[in-house]
């Protein structure tokens, strides 16, 4: 009964998949615990016992496991995030049952439902794998019985080339404009543009070195150079710096800025897909815009 005093009526009520009035009742005596609820703070307060330490090794595991081939990025704020949330409340070995009611049970949206199933997935098939060294290869892994939760497929916005041209018009300076050029042009991210370094343009094939997700290295075409080229002769960096003199949190400043004041969505996300779209609108197959 620890955590019914411990817990907030609202996160108990969702870890338990009771109503707020009824764990709120119970929490101020003015019902009796059902045998039901009794069982499920059971399971619920199972961190206990030698099971925490068992448990919290497992991430820590996993995670390690995940750091070839991934950013920290993507590590911590997305595997981390959630499995840090779920698995103490679900445990190594839960049912399928279970894993559906706490899914179910989330207050976030549908897409934020999916990515604790994604999570999930993956940390149970690498738990259930000879790969983790737990002693759960003869039990059956649960995840395998559970279906992803439903996201509705949204069609998510992109920019024309006049709205593009009306961003680079009403930016405040020359570094702005070359940052939303740049954007369009190349389809980085956001990591990836902000940690651009002068070495790394080369001006005759109108490419950029970048390191991307996983620490992979890759060549991201640019057309016109005349925003950036003036940028630079502007600026001057210094060798080993950024060529913006700002920060990945500046840039998104700036955009959100912009945004604004436009009313447009002027996103890393958005430019990175209007930088798809106008090369499909050109004639260049879909193969090819991926490889780009």
């Amino acid at each position: 009964m620890k955590l019914l005093n411990k817990l907030p009526v609202s996160e108990l009520a969702e870890l338990s998949n009771f109503s707020k009035s009824y764990i709120s009742h119970v929490k101020h005596k003015k019902r009796p615990p059902s045998k039901r609820l009794l069982e499920e703070l059971e399971r619920l307060n199972g961190r206990g016992n030698g099971k925490e330490a068992e448990i919290d090794r497992a991430i820590h595991l996993f995670l390690e496991s995940r750091q070839q081939g991934l950013s920290l990025g993507t590590i911590n704020g997305f595997y981390a995030k959630y499995l840090c949330k779920a698995v103490p409340i679900l445990g190594l070995i839960p049912t399928p049952k279970q894993i559906n009611r706490f899914l179910s049970a989330l207050s976030c949206s549908p897409g934020g439902k999916n990515a604790h199933f994604r999570a999930l997935r993956a940390f149970y098939n690498w738990v259930y794998s000879p790969r983790s060294e737990f002693d759960l290869r003869g039990k059956e892994n649960p995840i395998v019985w559970v279906d992803a939760p439903k996201v509705p497929k949204l069609i998510l916005p992109s920019l024309s080339k006049e709205q593009t041209e009306l961003l680079i018009t009403r930016a405040r300076d020359m570094r702005d404009k070359a940052v939303i050029a740049l954007f369009v042009e190349s389809g980085l991210r956001l990591s990836e543009l902000s940690n651009i370094r002068q070495h790394d343009i080369d001006w005759q094939t109108r490419t950029i070195r970048v390191i991307g997700k996983g620490n992979k290295e890759g060549y991201a075409p640019f057309g016109p150079l005349q925003y950036l080229k003036t940028w630079l002769q502007e600026y001057k960096p210094k060798a080993g710096e950024s060529i913006w003199g700002l920060k990945a949190r500046g840039i998104q400043l700036m955009l959100g800025s912009l945004a604004r004041e436009t009313g447009l969505p002027c996103n890393p996300h958005t430019f990175r897909r209007t930088f798809a779209c106008l090369l499909r609108k050109a004639g260049v197959d879909t193969m090819t815009i991926k490889d780009l």
